[in-house]
């Protein structure tokens, strides 16, 4: 019973690296946009660029998303936000109206104050710095969007929030910046609730999934710690290795745990399982020494039920092998495949003595069926004796047909039992004969017998006598009525013999 599914690999036994799980990547796709586009749409865990100073292009020439894109985005999860290049030209224009250009520098108006966002050389310069306003705005509903789909991580939200901040404060485009900067403090707020609410799960996670390595060590301590005699070797090993298993799934798929809890954990369970290895390693190496013993002990006696199986001796070899079955129940339990195979021998011996026993038996009852036939004649003879009339006579009869039963010889073991039992029981009618005679002419027992009735007879007179008075005074006789008709029996038995 070897562990080898933990021994071959120990690299996975030591607590590994866990890697911080992942969200899956919201694809946005957008449109492709003219030949002389704006810059692109900052992505929500991005910081978008601050609008450079390519020539910008004309009011309202926009392109439709080509056919690639469209196809692109129908394998993909796509947050449909409008982009600087799907935004309808009066909206356009009204991001144009919170800009202004003056000594070729750019500006947006936010709460009534002029704020510079860059450089521009003519008004249509700030046609860039609108479509930057749009690509922004897109960033923020697309990192609402995936708020709402429970993608990001906190550390994902806080880059988030960041990389959107950088282009707003301070500003770097031109467009609504005080209703943008309302929506933005809006998602911003839900985007910290949900970052709390996500910490709060990944600590009550955190907390739970320390809570079920804590279980996993509980019970393989508890399985080290048993008593030796107590422990089921099969089913308990198999259970460590379950827990084993349990552990490994746990760092696989289960919330991530501290590194300092996680190691201590990691060399308690170690330390027990290590602890249930070498004792059970003791105990098996214990059992093959003690199997060993047992199996020396039964070859043992294998050898001597061999050797006994070829003797004549029958009274002899039986006994010998009750002894020798006696000698095997205290021998012990050993390897169940060793001892089917010594019981195998044993009983192939004892089967072999047996076995010729049984001829030998059979050949002699043929040899001694001829005597069936005088022995039986002489029982027949014996019982023609019964019932017993002249008891001297019967005796006198009875002598010489006894001589002649002896004299006929042994017979078959199945004849043996019958003629006994018969001439057994003529010879018991004539001492029960002899006895009955005896007693009635023996002088003491009938001195006895006449002492006891006469002892009887005074006795039943008084009780009589006494049953009178109570039936006079008019008492219960119920018990002196029972005394009196046992010493009448008892009188009657005396008066028998």
């Amino acid at each position: 019973m070897t562990e080898s599914s933990d021994a071959s690999a120990p690299h996975t036994e030591a607590p590994a690296a866990e890697s911080q799980p992942t969200p899956e990547t919201v694809v946005e796709e957008t449109p492709e946009a003219p030949a002389e586009a704006a810059p692109a749409a900052p992505a929500a865990d991005a910081a978008p660029a601050k609008a450079p100073k390519p020539r910008a292009p004309k009011p309202g020439a926009f392109k439709a998303p080509s056919p690639a894109a469209v196809a692109k985005q129908a394998t993909h999860t796509v947050v449909t936000v409008p982009v600087a290049s799907e935004v309808p030209q009066e909206r356009f224009e009204e991001a144009l109206a919170h800009g202004l250009v003056e000594d070729g520098k750019a500006y947006v108006i936010v709460a009534e104050e002029r704020v510079e966002v860059g450089e521009a050389a003519d008004d249509d310069a700030l046609h860039a710095y609108a479509h930057a306003y749009f690509e922004l705005e897109a960033s923020v509903e697309r990192f609402h969007a995936r708020l709402a789909s429970a993608e990001l991580a906190p550390k994902d939200i806080d880059e988030s929030i960041a990389a959107i901040e950088a282009v707003l404060t301070p500003p770097s485009v031109v467009g609504d910046l005080d209703t943008l900067g309302e929506r933005y403090a809006a998602v911003k707020a839900e985007a910290e609730e949900v970052r709390a609410r996500i910490q709060e799960e990944r600590r009550v996670a955190r907390e739970a999934a320390v809570a079920a390595r804590e279980e996993i060590v509980v019970t393989a301590e508890a399985l080290a710690a048993k008593p030796e005699d107590q422990v089921h070797w099969k089913n308990d090993t198999s259970t460590l290795r379950g827990l084993l298993d349990q552990w490994k799934e746990a760092q696989r798929s289960g919330a991530r745990i501290p590194k300092d809890v996680e190691r201590a954990l990691w060399s308690r369970f170690t330390h027990a399982r290590s602890a249930f290895e070498k004792a059970r390693k003791h105990h098996f190496a214990e059992l093959d020494r003690s199997n060993a013993d047992v199996a020396g002990r039964k070859e043992t006696l294998v050898a001597q039920a061999e050797e006994l199986s070829r003797t004549t001796d029958w009274d002899r070899g039986a006994r010998g092998f009750r002894d020798l079955m006696n000698e095997w129940r205290t021998a012990g339990r050993g390897r169940r495949s060793v001892d089917d195979a010594l019981w195998k021998r044993f009983q192939a011996a004892q089967d072999a003595f047996f076995e010729s026993r049984r001829g030998a038996a059979d050949a002699e009852d043929e040899a001694l069926a001829g005597n069936v036939e005088a022995k039986e004649a002489a029982v027949v003879e014996a019982e023609a004796l019964l019932p017993i009339k002249d008891l001297a006579a019967t005796k006198a009869a009875l002598r010489p047909i006894q001589d002649r039963f002896e004299a006929a010889g042994r017979v078959p073991r199945g004849d043996v039992a019958r003629l006994t039992k018969r001439m057994g029981a003529v010879e018991k009618a004539v001492r029960d004969a002899e006895d009955a005679e005896w007693n009635s002419r023996n002088p003491e027992l009938e001195a006895r017998a006449t002492g006891a009735a006469a002892q009887l007879l005074s006795a039943i007179d008084a009780l009589e006598a006494e049953i009178a008075e109570a039936k006079a005074a008019g008492r219960s006789t119920k018990k002196l009525e029972e005394s009196l008709a046992a010493r009448k029996a008892w009188l009657q038995q005396i008066q028998a013999l």
